[in-house]
């Protein structure tokens, strides 16, 4: 199998990586304490590319976890796209600036796609990347917490 196809995540809460059972905060499993040496793992196991979610972030509203993008970004030659909590222009480009290849828009693609053709035209599309989760056939917003 070519793992080029693949891109792994890695979801963050509290600098920790976890998996949310369908988008429920109470359902958390931690898999790892340190998202930079699971994303040097993932670089080491041949894959190219890493989707980091800031949770906090995204749940927030507001950016939380750059310092691991940072660091991640400078630890490994992983191409990573970077979301949650990305809400004006600025973090867009804190998220560029922490080493981010695009930034992985969701919530704000949903309800501001006017807001994002703007930074789209400003950044440039290869910098973007649309992500939706969905559940029972509805996208999910804002850290699973809308539909």
């Amino acid at each position: 199998m070519d793992i080029n196809f693949i891109i792994p995540a890695i979801d963050l809460i509290e600098g920790k990586c976890v998996r949310l059972s369908q988008g429920n905060y109470d359902e958390q499993k931690i898999y790892r304490d340190d998202p930079v040496e699971t994303a040097i793992r993932l670089e080491q196991a041949g894959f190219k590319r890493l989707h980091l979610v800031d949770l906090d972030g995204a749940r927030s509203r507001q950016l939380r976890h750059l310092s691991f993008l940072e660091d991640i970004a400078s630890k490994t030659n992983l191409q990573v796209d970077f979301g949650g909590g990305i809400n004006d222009k600025e973090g867009v480009r804190s998220v560029l600036d922490a080493g981010a290849s695009m930034v992985t828009i969701g919530s704000l693609a949903v309800k501001s796609p006017g807001l994002l053709q703007e930074w789209i035209n400003d950044f440039g599309a290869d910098h973007f990347f649309i992500g939706a989760d969905v559940k029972d056939g509805k996208v999910k917003i804002h850290g699973w917490q809308e539909d």
